[in-house]
């Protein structure tokens, strides 16, 4: 742990590009810092870093090799998926709502219950950081409604023409996957090539995830954060779930 940064409030980080992991003991672990400093967490985004730690540790950085990510031509969509859908679009009570209530989506990500987890990384701390970026334009919420009750969803930050996803949720069934279809086929629309999806997991290779090595990852964001002309809209509906189908 010598080995790593510990960054104070005008520290910058180290830029993992340019730099091999500080600790290879810890692979990915960038920096620590004892809170999310008001500016930090921009500026790590625009690095391929990210925050990842529990209530009572220091706030932990990494930037893993490899890096998840899911290429929204490669999603895929299940012949289950593809009747949920078709469903969730027939019923003219299910909506998809963008940016309505990020509180809202964020706090149930936070307390879903999640298979093998004791608990949860989206702390009081990481809510309070990323709500800061959603006011600041850079971090958005995705909500699957029913009737006007929000039944799943996720969370994504937003640099150039880059997507971070950050987490999902469902109260029910698929619904946390109609949300990412959702957001696949509007990347698709504006011509975002990459959603980060920062860890390997089973369900994000089941929905067309795969790892690429944190040298391909970084040197395609430093290409998407450079596309800053891109004006994207994050207003979107479930017609655009219809690419589907």
């Amino acid at each position: 742990m010598s080995q790593i940064a510990w960054l104070g409030p005008q520290d910058s980080f180290p830029n993992p590009l340019l730099e091999s992991d500080p600790d290879p003991s810890v692979p990915g672990l960038i920096a620590v810092s004892e809170r999310i400093y008001p500016g930090q967490l921009s500026q790590a985004y625009q690095l391929g870093i990210f925050p990842w730690y529990s209530d009572n540790q220091p706030v932990l950085w990494w930037s893993p090799d490899p890096r998840m990510v899911l290429k929204p031509t490669e999603f895929k969509c299940s012949d289950s998926l593809k009747k949920n859908i078709r469903l969730f679009c027939q019923d003219l009570h299910s909506q998809i709502v963008v940016d309505e209530d990020f509180g809202a989506v964020i706090r149930a990500c936070a307390t879903s219950a999640r298979k093998d987890q004791d608990g949860t990384w989206i702390t009081h701390e990481i809510m309070e950081a990323y709500t800061a970026l959603h006011d600041a334009g850079h971090a958005h919420s995705i909500a699957v409604t029913e009737g006007g009750q929000i039944i799943g969803g996720l969370y994504c930050v937003s640099f150039g023409s880059m997507v971070f996803g950050e987490s999902m949720f469902s109260r029910k069934p698929g619904s946390s996957k109609i949300a990412l279809a959702a957001l696949s086929a509007w990347c698709l629309q504006n011509g975002i090539c990459m959603i980060d999806c920062q860890q390997e997991t089973s369900h994000l290779h089941s929905l067309g995830a795969a790892p690429i090595s944190r040298r391909e990852f970084l040197e395609q964001l430093q290409i998407s954060l450079n596309q800053t002309k891109i004006e994207l809209s994050w207003t979107f509906d479930k017609t655009m779930l219809t690419h589907w189908l």
